[in-house]
């Protein structure tokens, strides 16, 4: 980029005294800036021109001259960038930021949050860590979840606790609840303004199948066809009411058959890359449409340097604007996730059932999770595995621990200070814990805890959470050893009875009874739920915290400047 190579090169020659006015040779300003010294006239001349610096040259070959500098490097880019952004160039205005992170603080500081540029609302949140491709049979990352579910669309979608029509708008099935029919919307269109077709949908749909995950989750299915144009038939090889809600789990979100980078969701994704994601509203989305035109994720891990004073804001608090200025931004939502970081005793012959009861009760009657050294106000301990399901008090008497014992645990980092304190708690009980820590958001393969005594991990719960809980039943590597024949709970046989009831409220008691059993067995316990939490600066309005902890991104809205200022200017005092 021309304009900031020259800044590039301006730059090299304010460094030498840092701003101060200085005394220097043409043929020494060229050497500095690595060019010619017919070049660093020119240079000089458009600098001069541009306001950037005076420069005052002496008569005669190798004299010096005085440069005074009327201008800063940070300035300027500053400048730049802001004439990038204003001209819808994101990507290039990426290469500007190349600065030590306390000036990208200032520099970024007044672009997030929210813009209008070229007439276009345009949504700006600074994010600490790079993101995970968007495929959604691979992605384990919270913020990647919900950028999937406004990118893809499924055949039904959640809606809170309800599973509604997304590219289908009804569903039927016959008396056996076997065979299943989906009705199309018409006019769909992907991302590329293709129209969108049930055979294709067959295609994907084949693909999930015979995929890992999608082999557990859609087990049931025997067969799925495209009889219309506009219709879909699923074919089960017993009854499976949970199918709406399976077609609406992020494993069954449809990307295009030839290109897995486009969808057919509110959103398109149009720049994906380590410093910048940037995703576009959807002019032919089938449902409500977005009310702003872009939003941008600018991975900027500087922001977040806790060096610099700002602080890392925790991925369940997000900072909608600068992070480093909280005073002027508002926490707009709040509420306690419906997730939950959990231990899980896998009993065997090295840890018995009345030993892991023994654990759950020392770890509850401790209080230690209440002592834990993380952020006031990041976690809470669990009460209950969804609302009105609480955690049964430990009632059981001491039994002594095995000699040692092996955990096994993955991120959030919250489970880094609980496993270090698990281990003087087990220790006052002759128990040496050894822990292995794995650098994974969920566990891939049940090989991954073929050694693990106890297991700790975090489960993400969204929208249908007594679905998503049974679910994590089925598909987890956690709960493989529980669904062979020879365990105590049965789980197979308990899950598939739990899908083979119609009535919703009858699934709910089965499914409350499960979780009841598997926790009074000591197979699991609820630690800590987390508190999520958004914050966002004026001027971002219809913020509203989803059940990943994020925001419907086709709510949010950015009132336009001159309406703002216009209601400022005519609004009535208080009384």
């Amino acid at each position: 980029m021309r304009q900031l190579h020259r800044v590039n090169q301006f730059q090299r020659l304010w460094q030498l005294s840092q701003g101060a006015p200085q005394q220097l040779s043409v043929s020494a300003m060229a050497q500095h800036c690595f060019c010619s010294e017919r070049h660093i006239r020119t240079l000089l001349r458009q600098w001069q021109d541009a306001g950037w610096l005076r420069w005052q040259g002496a008569a005669g070959r190798g004299k010096q001259g005085i440069l005074t500098f009327l201008t800063s490097p940070e300035q300027l880019r500053q400048q730049l960038l802001q004439q990038q952004l204003a001209a819808g160039e994101a990507v290039q205005a990426l290469q500007v930021l190349d600065v030590q992170p306390d000036h990208l603080l200032n520099m970024l500081r007044p672009l997030m949050g929210g813009q209008w540029l070229n007439q276009a609302p345009v949504l700006r949140i600074p994010y600490y860590r790079a993101l995970e491709p968007l495929r959604p049979l691979r992605i384990t990352g919270r913020a990647e979840q919900h950028l999937a579910r406004q990118i893809f669309s499924g055949l039904t979608r959640f809606n809170g606790d309800d599973v509604v029509g997304d590219l289908a708008h009804h569903w039927q099935h016959d008396a056996t609840g076997c065979d299943w029919f989906f009705w199309l919307r018409p006019q769909l269109s992907w991302h590329n303004d293709e129209p969108l077709y049930a055979a294709q949908l067959v295609t994907q749909f084949n693909k999930i199948r015979h995929s890992t995950p999608g082999l557990r989750l859609l087990a049931s299915v025997e067969s799925i066809t495209a009889p219309h144009p506009l219709a879909l038939r699923i074919r089960l090889r017993h009854s499976d009411y949970w199918l709406p809600q399976r077609l609406a789990h992020q494993y069954c979100l449809l990307p295009h058959p030839e290109r897995d980078d486009i969808g057919s969701g509110a959103w398109k994704l149009t720049h994906f890359a380590a410093e910048l994601v940037r995703l576009e509203s959807h002019a032919r989305w089938h449902l409500q449409r977005p009310l702003i035109q872009a939003v941008e994720y600018w991975i900027t891990p500087q922001l977040f340097d806790r060096t610099l004073g700002t602080s890392c804001r925790h991925p369940v608090q997000i900072a909608i604007g600068d992070p480093d200025e909280l005073d002027t931004l508002r926490p707009v939502d709040r509420s306690i996730s419906l997730g939950f970081c959990y231990l899980a005793p896998r009993l065997s012959a090295r840890l018995s059932t009345a030993q892991a009861k023994t654990l759950i009760a020392l770890i509850q009657r401790s209080g230690m999770i209440q002592q834990l050294p993380l952020d006031e106000g990041l976690i809470t301990p669990s009460q209950e595995l969804l609302p009105g399901w609480p955690v049964p008090a430990s009632e059981e008497t001491l039994v002594t621990l095995p000699a040692a014992l092996t955990l096994h645990y993955h991120l959030p980092v919250e489970l880094h200070v609980m496993a270090e304190a698990l281990k003087p708690l087990l220790a006052a009980q002759g128990c040496q814990l050894t822990c292995i820590f794995h650098d994974v958001k969920s566990w891939r393969d049940e090989r991954e805890l073929a050694e693990a005594d106890l297991v700790m991990g975090d489960r993400l719960i969204g929208d249908a959470p007594l679905f998503t809980l049974v679910s994590w039943l089925e598909n987890d590597p956690l709960w493989q050893p529980l669904r062979g024949t020879q365990s105590a709970i049965h789980l197979r046989q308990h899950l598939r009875e739990i899908a083979q009831q119609q009535d919703p409220g009858q699934r709910a008691i089965l499914s409350h009874q499960l979780f009841e059993q598997l926790m009074r067995a000591g197979y699991l316990l609820p630690l800590f739920n987390y508190r999520y939490q958004i914050s966002a600066p004026p001027g971002v309005e219809g913020i509203q915290l989803n059940s990943l902890g994020w925001f419907d991104f086709t709510r949010a809205w950015i009132p336009p400047p001159a309406a703002v200022d216009t209601v400022h200017h005519t609004a009535e005092p208080l009384p």
